[in-house]
């Protein structure tokens, strides 16, 4: 029957739900405390382009997680298994952002960065001509084999966006329509709802985290060719060139996930100050 919700886990028709029921469970969720009304997003909000929450909908997600008990943030993990998509997105995330430290430790930061807007302890913003000083370091490397390994670093990256992106859309797309279901959910009670809000921020700071991550090393190596050219020009540039290139288009393909201002929520970036309107130059009479 056209418009009938369908249970593709079992092939039947759901029941229609009742609408006035609805409609008193929404106001009684938009008077709920804080923490428990953000994270009935979908019965208190609409929904913005592409069935996607709307900007301010996800920062008071992001907001309210950071008020969330130290036990409460230790359930997450304890408590509530990881679905496959999630895993895999953060297998390639941990290999983008924190090869070198354990899997347990890179989990904890993401946990940190969603629940307490905790900075992770390896996290440092280096500057932007650190990539370069490591790259320059040996004397006795020839300027080629500088360009050719930049050229394969940027390339390596540029890889391994894709594939993350994709995840990372399946990962939102999957967030919405949990968020979507607690209204309808009978046997949820509050912990079970905190748990889903902090998953579906745990899952946006991730890709916060690997879209700034990769905004960065497209800085460095942008300043590292630069300082490679006006030292020695080669015609090894241009394969480096190329390779920035295609980071910086793939960079790209993780804007559209997030809205702008999401690493600044999950804390990885200083909060924007709000810009002062100015009034008119000119005014007329």
């Amino acid at each position: 029957m056209p418009g009938r919700p369908r249970d593709v886990s079992h092939g039947s028709l759901m029941p229609v739900p009742d609408r006035r029921r609805i409609t008193r469970f929404r106001t009684a969720a938009c008077l709920l405390p804080t923490g428990i009304a953000l994270a009935l997003l979908a019965a208190c909000t609409q929904s913005g382009d592409f069935g996607r929450p709307r900007t301010g909908v996800w920062n008071g997600l992001i907001d309210t997680t950071g008020s969330f008990s130290t036990h409460d943030r230790g359930r997450l993990l304890l408590d509530s298994g990881l679905t496959d998509d999630e895993q895999a997105l953060r297998d390639r995330a941990w290999r983008f952002v924190q090869p070198a430290s354990t899997f347990s430790a890179f989990q904890d930061a993401v946990l940190g960065l969603a629940s307490a807007h905790a900075t992770p302890a390896t996290w440092r913003v280096e500057e932007v001509g650190a990539y370069y000083a490591t790259l320059t370091a040996a004397p006795s490397r020839s300027p080629v084999s500088r360009y050719r390994q930049l050229g394969d670093d940027a390339t390596a990256d540029a890889r391994l966006i894709p594939i993350f992106t994709a995840l990372a859309a399946r990962v939102i797309d999957a967030d919405a329509a949990r968020l979507r279901s607690l209204p309808f959910a009978k046997t949820l009670n509050d912990a079970d709802i905190r748990l889903a809000a902090q998953r579906v921020a745990e899952n946006r700071c991730l890709i916060a985290w690997v879209r700034v991550e990769a905004g960065l090393r497209l800085a460095r190596y942008r300043f590292a060719l630069e300082h490679l050219f006006a030292e020695a020009p080669a015609a090894e540039s241009v394969g480096a060139e190329r390779s920035l290139t295609m980071l910086a288009a793939r960079r790209n393909l993780l804007d559209p996930l997030l809205p702008p201002d999401a690493a600044a929520r999950c804390g990885l970036e200083p909060v924007p100050l709000p810009v002062a309107q100015a009034g008119p130059l000119v005014v007329k009479d």
